[in-house]
């Protein structure tokens, strides 16, 4: 009897690490695969690839890496800018805060949300020499859409 409760105890045990692991694995996974990554030589092939890459980064920005979430509109962006000004159509922050990037990726630091400078469109913005380091939240995506379908 002793015998068949330790072998019974054991099986949990390993069902309970097994289950762990595989809930661990699949949130992993589930996560990620709702994210996808690219990157192009040129801002411009940026854009002519990707619809969802803003408009006003500049066609000569270089090394240009770039991630989103498919299921929302979670987006981070870094690029190497001939200048160091931000694009033209940005604007200053004026003493707002930013709110930190809703995803990452081993290119973009984690640290922006403080640096950020301005906004350009719907994208919060830090320049750190000649890179260009930009991010958009969900929810400052969706207001930009109720924007855009409000003014059609």
């Amino acid at each position: 009897m002793r015998g068949v409760l330790i072998g019974a105890l054991v099986g949990v045990v390993v069902l309970g690490i097994t289950a762990a692991v595989v809930v661990t694995e699949a949130r992993e996974w589930y996560d990620g695969r709702h994210e996808q990554t690219s990157s192009y030589a040129t801002g411009k092939a940026a854009k002519a690839d990707r619809d969802s890459v803003p408009s006003w980064l500049p066609d000569d920005a270089a090394s240009v890496e770039y991630a989103m979430r498919t299921t929302g509109g979670e987006r981070i962006l870094k690029a190497t800018l001939n200048g160091d000004q931000l694009p033209g159509s940005c604007e200053p922050l004026r003493g707002k805060k930013a709110p930190d990037p809703e995803i990452s990726a081993s290119w973009f630091p984690s640290d922006r949300a403080g640096e950020a400078r301005g906004r350009c469109g719907s994208y919060y913005v830090s320049l750190e020499d000649h890179t260009l380091y930009a991010w958009q939240t969900n929810g400052d995506w969706m207001q930009e859409n109720r924007r855009s379908s409000s003014a059609e």
